[in-house]
């Protein structure tokens, strides 16, 4: 940095200044010092600047999967968010286990981040305690914390969380009440994968039938399989192959949805007339099926972007999570009605 001064015909503490928070010095100051860095190639050193301000400018990102989607889009609203205030997100991939989870959480808060955003609420007793001895914020996403749903590990009752998200209850309660009230009857369920946040969307559809009096067991069919498109088409000739007289079917992904649209395509099976398709996620492509996929529209960009806000929040006021201060952000979905229904 004194080679850099030097070279710029300024302080040390000016070139810290330019390079850390440029808007308090002149626009030929920090020119100035950007040239000067880029010919020394200076790279200012995260770990001096963390010792010295106690930040490290990270934040801990752990989401499931690169592949899906979903997650895509919530770690792009995080990073939209974030890198404007100067944070950079550690991102850690678990692979949908509570477990893994825990060792990934470990690793990321050996690097010291100045706040922490997970994916869900299924954690194990380990990452909770983990969480409860923090002094830095974090926040939870795609998930609300819902009375009558117990928090995996034992976190809820003495860790109070803040959490982004929207009720997956809800929105499969829609989705089973929107088919029913499209007068289908025997009405199938198709799901992989099998994480919390499934299993609760998947509860809310059955709640939807019971009410209508329309839910038979006997028409479900729950993989713990990852979802793909290969796995829409298959599941659907095994629920015909069993049930052909099902009319109606919720596919608790997108993919899935795909998937059972092109099977039908293939094997001759109308959608809507002879059978009703409907997913979720609203992913891209939803809207361009042959026929429009009906499907739940989920806010993940959004989440990302709301989950960055209030870890940004929290880390200005360097507050810890506390019994005081526990939030609970519910961005809400849409069910999007289109053709296959």
């Amino acid at each position: 940095m004194a080679d850099v001064a030097a070279a710029a015909g300024v302080s040390a503490m000016t070139v810290s200044r330019a390079l850390r928070r440029p808007d308090t010095v002149s626009e030929e100051v920090r020119a100035r010092v950007e040239e000067a860095s880029r010919r020394l190639g200076f790279v200012p050193s995260r770990v001096a600047s963390a010792l010295a301000s106690a930040r490290t400018m990270t934040v801990a990102v752990l989401i499931p999967s690169l592949t899906n989607a979903v997650f895509i889009d919530l770690l792009a609203g995080v990073q939209e968010t974030l890198c404007p205030q100067g944070y950079q997100p550690l991102i850690g991939i678990t692979g949908y286990g509570p477990e893994a989870e825990e060792r990934v959480l470990r690793t990321q808060l050996a690097h010291d981040p100045d706040g922490v955003i997970l994916s869900g609420l299924d954690h194990t007793p380990g990452t909770w305690e983990l969480l409860r001895g923090l002094t830095i914020p974090v926040v939870h996403t795609m998930d609300l914390a819902v009375e009558g749903y117990p928090i995996a590990g034992g976190g809820h009752d003495d860790c109070p969380v803040q959490t982004v998200g929207f009720s997956q209850f809800d929105a499969g309660y829609a989705v089973g009440a929107h088919l029913a009230a499209r007068g289908r009857r025997r009405i199938g369920l198709i799901a992989g994968q099998l994480d919390p946040r499934t299993r609760q969307r998947c509860d809310g559809w059955r709640q939807a039938l019971r009410d209508t009096g329309r839910y038979d067991p006997d028409l479900e069919l729950m993989v713990p399989d990852a979802t793909s498109v290969a796995l829409g088409a298959e599941l659907l000739e095994r629920v015909l192959a069993t049930h052909p007289d099902t009319d109606a079917l919720f596919l608790c992904n997108d993919d899935l949805a795909q998937g059972a649209l092109f099977r039908c395509a293939r094997l001759g099976i109308p959608v809507p007339e002879r059978l009703a398709v409907a997913g979720f996620n609203d992913l891209a492509g939803a809207a361009w099926t042959v026929p429009p996929l009906t499907t739940v529209a989920t806010p993940r960009r959004a989440i990302g972007v709301e989950a960055a806000r209030l870890l940004i929040a929290g880390m200005a006021d360097r507050t810890p999570n506390s019994p005081e201060n526990p939030r609970r952000v519910d961005l809400g979905f849409r069910l999007m009605v289109r053709e296959t229904t």
